[in-house]
């Protein structure tokens, strides 16, 4: 009897119980027991699991490490897929190994690269990927001087911070003074230059931000799955323009999306992104991780998670293309089942028997997840 599969996420999105779903619906037919731990006891992943635990709070990167060490010894782990504190526990992996779990996460070299976006930005250029114009700026008079380049180049300015995750902290500067307009309607992530300076005239905050054109859509994700051998298992963009996704296989997205994946050894599940300054894809972000819509390719008829966890098992699935590119759809948010109770009830941990594929039911309560897809 084939042994069923332990795989732990820690502290994750809220669109990663469609990773999990994905993982129990395997074309294998294994069974898979999925362990949650996360910060958030109403945090819907903690209820998809078979088992959860909250996480403890304010641990130091190499607390973490050892608290994740001990639950995959205890729980028995075969693969763990980390997002909070990746750098720190991918330095580590002869430890997981030793404990018998295989770490779903590129060496500590890539993670490192992609850490910085300035560095990121330095490190595929030099491998002839395209960027966009950027500017590292700490000050409030090194802002000026980006955003006064920018602009006489007929570019509108936005910033983020050069280590982050997401769309967190994410502006466009406008030179439109604050009014009504700011205020009406749903929140913009349009800031006036003067509130910017004078915030950080004011305060004792450090900053360290990186200063870009706005970059136009369309916006490609491309979804890249990585061997240790550093080759290519699959790639497969994901559009966004506006309210409209689709999928594409076109070269000049995959492509530059292949030489980072492969060239920094990005094992495993990435996402990598481009969006257009002018008429040339340039890169926007690298996220060493699964992304949150990764689950979205089995539109395609491709179940990529369990392709990684094959990999990270050494059941290696071979080269993977779509049978079919899905049609254009959107994205609407829907409700997923919460306990009522703060945290999933456990279970008994010793017994080998198979475990059931889904959570027994209990009364639950719901939360809204915002990576439900619709056709178009």
């Amino acid at each position: 009897m084939v042994s069923r599969v332990r795989v732990w996420l820690n502290r994750t999105y809220a669109e990663n119980v469609f990773f999990m779903d994905q993982l129990r619906r395997n074309p294998s037919d294994r069974a898979v027991e999925i362990h949650a731990t996360h910060g958030d006891a109403d945090s819907p992943v903690l209820a998809a699991a078979d088992t959860a635990e909250l996480e403890p709070e304010g641990l130091s990167p190499a607390a973490y490490v050892e608290f994740a060490l001990a639950q995959c010894e205890r729980r028995r782990i075969d693969v763990f897929v980390p997002r909070l504190h990746q750098s720190a526990i991918v330095a580590h992996r002869a430890e997981f190994e030793a404990v018998g779990t295989a770490l779903l996460a590129p060496p500590p070299e890539g993670v490192a690269v992609f850490e910085d976006k300035v560095i990121a930005y330095e490190a595929v250029q030099a491998i002839g990927v395209p960027v966009p114009p950027w500017w590292r700026v700490r000050s409030a008079d090194e802002l000026v001087a980006a955003v006064e380049e920018l602009e006489a180049g007929g570019h509108k300015a936005c910033f983020k911070p050069a280590s982050g995750a997401g769309g967190v902290g994410f502006r466009v500067i406008t030179r439109a003074p604050f009014s009504m307009m700011h205020l009406n309607g749903f929140p913009s992530p349009y800031v006036p230059m003067d509130l910017v300076l004078t915030a950080l005239k004011e305060s004792d905050e450090a900053v360290d931000w990186i200063v870009m054109p706005r970059l136009e859509q369309p916006e490609v994700s491309v979804d890249c799955l990585t061997g240790p051998d550093n080759r290519l298992r699959l790639a497969v963009g994901r559009t966004k323009n506006g309210r409209r996704r689709g999928f594409t296989l076109h070269e000049q997205w995959l492509e530059p999306a292949r030489r980072i994946a492969e060239g920094f050894g990005l094992h495993y599940l990435s996402n990598i992104q481009f969006r257009m300054f002018g008429d040339t894809p340039v890169l926007m972000d690298v996220n060493t991780r699964p992304a949150g819509g990764l689950h979205q390719l089995s539109l395609c008829g491709v179940n990529a998670p369990w392709a990684a966890v094959q990999l990270a098992l050494g059941e290696d699935p071979g080269e993977m293309v779509p049978p079919f590119l899905g049609q254009d759809y959107t994205v609407v948010s829907g409700p997923r089942p919460l306990r009522a109770i703060s945290l999933p009830q456990q279970r008994i941990e010793e017994a080998e028997a198979l475990l059931p594929a889904v959570p027994t039911p209990a009364p639950v309560d719901s939360v809204e997840v915002a990576a439900q897809v619709l056709p178009l």
